[in-house]
């Protein structure tokens, strides 16, 4: 069974504020860049401690709750509200699904930041075993075959609660045949994520 002690989000959850200033952010990031314009710089030495902080989020864009686009990333490399920044224009540019967002359409987007944990390899023995091992509604799963990689963010599990329907979408996602889960076993991460919206 899963380990119930695992973290179901970040630790030490974001304030109020700093999700209204990663937001804030976001927002003026994408804005920028669907109209073209440079994106700022930005004074870190402005920001709350924890946003200068190493992180690594997802922006997902929606309108009218459809999704619009949805970009982020599974390693640390950047300052969290850069990373942001960063997701949120590449959510809107250069998600291979839809065609760029247009200036008339950002009125209509909302924004949804998912602050991810460290992803954490998931051990199993059996392909079999591997649904009863995943927690719906708490884990983000990545799967890796060989170079081919993909991921799902728990919000996902509320379109697609069944384990097994969940893990082949994605292996469709990455590329493979949406019995490739049952067939070999594969390298799981699971993540959690503190998410928070417009």
């Amino acid at each position: 069974m899963p380990d119930a002690s695992q973290p179901t989000q970040p630790s030490h959850p974001l304030e109020p504020l700093e999700r209204a200033t990663l937001l804030k952010l976001a927002r003026q990031a994408l804005q920028d860049g669907v109209k073209g314009r440079p994106r700022t710089r930005l004074n870190l030495d402005a920001l709350p401690p924890r946003l200068r902080q190493p992180g690594t989020t997802f922006v997902t864009l929606t309108i009218g709750g459809e999704l619009r686009g949805c970009v982020g990333g599974l390693e640390v490399s950047l300052p969290l509200a850069e990373d942001v920044r960063t997701h949120a224009v590449a959510a809107a540019l250069e998600d291979y699904r839809f065609p760029p967002v247009r200036p008339a359409e950002l009125r209509s987007i909302s924004i949804e930041i998912s602050r991810l944990t460290q992803p954490q390899p998931l051990e199993y023995d059996r392909p079999e075993e591997l649904p009863a091992r995943l927690r719906p509604g708490l884990d983000g799963v990545v799967l890796v075959d060989g170079l081919r990689r993909a991921t799902f963010l728990p919000q996902v599990w509320e379109k697609v609660p069944e384990p097994e329907i969940f893990l082949s979408m994605l292996c469709r996602k990455m590329g493979a045949d949406s019995d490739l889960w049952r067939l070999k076993k594969l390298a799981v991460l699971t993540y959690q994520v503190e998410e928070f919206h417009e």
